[in-house]
């Protein structure tokens, strides 16, 4: 049948006394731009809602998360990798930080990231 063992390139091996193996994923991310702010969508296959973290220290977001496979049986062929999700971004300083907003739905996480007032357009009526 298929191959059954994957190697991904960017894998890291931890070694100490037992020797273990930890595959981190960079997820698909798409991040979109409107006049209040921006949306950053991930695809975060096999992952829950808690294991997802989500921090923002110092401008620097992170998103970590760690997925578990609920299927069943001996794989015969896998194109999913279950690992450890792992990404972070710089947040411009425009961003309300404080407003930050995230939605988990289907494997999809979807992050609102609004745009302090001061940093919105705005127009200037004349009087």
């Amino acid at each position: 049948m298929g191959q059954k063992d994957i190697s991904l390139s960017g894998s890291r091996e931890m070694t100490g006394r037992e020797q273990t193996r930890t595959i981190i994923v960079r997820p698909a991310v798409d991040i979109f731009e409107t006049n209040d702010g921006l949306t950053l969508v991930a695809d975060l296959p096999g992952v829950s809602k808690e294991s997802l973290q989500i921090d923002i220290d110092q401008g620097l977001l992170t998103i970590e998360a760690d997925a578990k496979s609920r299927l069943k049986g001996e794989t015969r062929q896998q194109e999913f990798v279950h690992g450890n999700f792992y990404r972070q971004f710089q947040i411009p300083n425009e961003i309300a930080t404080e407003k930050i907003s995230a939605e988990m739905l289907n494997g999809v996480l979807t992050l609102h990231l609004p745009k302090a007032e001061a940093a919105r357009p705005r127009r200037i009526e004349i009087n």
